[in-house]
């Protein structure tokens, strides 16, 4: 058995004043870490010899403890050895009798306006589902190989290992540099680009800076509960804008600024997220004069970028910015894996500066030999070739998807094949109770997202979001026939 530490500060001395005998000492403390959690029905004690030892006391003082325990209920020993009984005693713990458990802290308000867990819990599902998912990359592909062999040769150089520039590692920043403006026609440099914990660490970190208590900030409706969740907490005020068939409604825009002044305005104008339609042109220069009239930053995140099938890619709001309003978002993660983390931001030099000033305040850094890992494989090439291997595979399973769709969900559910991104936006019958649907869908074994998840108000929604780029073909046709399967009749 391992060494055991008695974490008890025994009475001694005159200055203790009045005290129990040591043996009664030693037996309450162990009788308070069980009421309190510490030590659990069937955890081993020490041996009274060893017990003993670590306090400075005789062996029979710690035997008299024992004694006095066990004859109470609270432990029993076996086999030479000492443990927590299974059946304790009846007896309020100190702490229920103060109206709280000690694992809930002092009475905390942890459901305040800033957080919302429920929305958290909405966008997770177990992992022995067929899950639609919410976007993600097939982590199955994920060039392993590839990012194992450049860690070795980044983690060669102490000095990885070490603190970085709180801007991030200087390889990455000029790779990313010139990947903005070579493939999204950004015009930026290594010094205008900051790395971060993923997009949702740039939205955090950009939310904290920009944001004060109170402000104003408009959101796309249906729109990223998680997003919501990160500006909440830096204290916005969220003003939903609602999206259709060209995405955020600058319109409704205009009309939120006649209410009072927007501090930002957060949105996905490449592939919107959960509808997937992108914002047309009009719309852009109209939202890009709309911000410059009235200083409104427009928070970017063009999460998938380098996911899109048909036509030219459109290029993002950043990419005409003159007025520079735009703080643009990105990340590696849905080429790579979310769990890489490796987000970025780019936007003017002294926003920048001051996100990394707030940043190394914060955490510092991120992992410098993960970053050069990154930038190597920028550098070479590698990640590139590796995103158009991925864009390939994701439109076949655009196509499988919408395929067994047609094949098993026709009159049902109807949808306009998007020009990119990495899951359909399906408009259902309206006779259908969807979220009814998703749960019989859930005891087949069958994972969906509802539009309902993802409406500012929760209100329901005849939607579903499915995810295809987690899901080979085989699977997602199955998926699709358990999903029909699922029906309510």
């Amino acid at each position: 058995m391992r060494p055991w530490t008695f974490p008890v500060a025994l009475q001694s001395g005159p200055e203790s004043g009045p005290r129990n005998p040591v043996f009664q000492q030693i037996a309450q403390a162990i009788r308070g870490d069980i009421r309190r959690g510490r030590l659990r029905p069937g955890d081993p004690l020490p041996g009274s010899r060893s017990l003993a030892q670590t306090l400075g006391v005789h062996r029979n003082t710690v035997l008299a403890a024992y004694r006095e325990l066990e004859a109470e209920g609270w432990i029993h020993s076996e086999q030479r050895t000492t443990r927590v009984a299974g059946d304790l005693p009846e007896g309020p713990s100190p702490n229920r009798r103060r109206g709280t458990r000690a694992d809930e802290g002092p009475g905390y308000d942890l459901e305040g306006p800033n957080s919302a867990p429920s929305q958290l819990r909405a966008l997770e599902h177990p992992a022995h589902l067929l899950s639609f998912g919410g976007g993600l990359p097939d982590l199955r592909l994920v060039p392993t190989d590839l990012l194992a062999r450049a860690y070795r040769r980044a983690l060669e150089e102490p000095s990885l290992l070490g603190y970085g520039d709180a801007h991030g590692e200087p390889r990455l920043r000029t790779a990313l540099a010139r990947l903005l403006s070579e493939m999204r026609g950004l015009a930026v440099t290594a010094d205008r680009v900051l790395i971060t914990a993923g997009s949702q660490g740039a939205l955090d970190l950009v939310a904290r800076t920009l944001i004060r208590p109170g402000d104003r900030v408009a959101v796309e409706d249906p729109g990223y509960p998680t997003a919501w969740t990160t500006l909440r907490a830096a204290g916005a005020e969220l003003v939903p804008v609602p999206v259709d068939e060209a995405g955020l409604r600058v319109e409704a825009l205009e009309k939120a600024l006649q209410s009072g002044p927007l501090r930002a305005v957060y949105l996905t104008p490449h592939h919107q997220f959960p509808t997937t339609v992108t914002m047309g042109a009009a719309r852009r220069l109209r939202l890009l004069d709309l911000a410059r009239q009235h200083r409104l930053a427009i928070l970017e995140d063009d999460y998938d970028n380098e996911f899109h099938f048909d036509g030219r890619p459109v290029l993002p709001l950043a990419g005409d910015d003159p007025g520079g309003v735009v703080i643009y978002l990105g990340t590696l993660s849905k080429i790579l894996a979310p769990g890489l983390r490796i987000g970025f931001i780019s936007g003017p030099r002294p926003l920048v500066d001051t996100l990394a000033a707030r940043r190394a305040a914060a955490d510092g850094q991120g992992d410098p030999a993960l970053q050069r890992v990154a930038a190597e494989l920028l550098e070479e090439g590698l990640l590139q070739r590796h995103a158009r291997k991925m864009r390939r595979t994701y439109l076949s399973r655009r196509t499988a998807l919408a395929g067994a769709l047609d094949r098993h969900l026709a009159g049902i559910a109807s949808f306009d094949l998007p020009p990119g991104g990495m899951s359909l936006w399906l408009r259902v019958d309206p006779a259908v109770d969807v979220e009814h649907w998703a749960q019989r869908a859930q005891q087949a074994g069958i994972a969906v997202y509802t539009g309902r998840r993802f409406d500012f108000h929760d209100r329901p929604r005849p939607n579903l979001r499915l995810g295809f780029s987690s899901l080979d073909e085989r699977e997602l046709e199955e998926a699709v026939r358990r999903l029909a399967r699922a029906l309510p009749c």
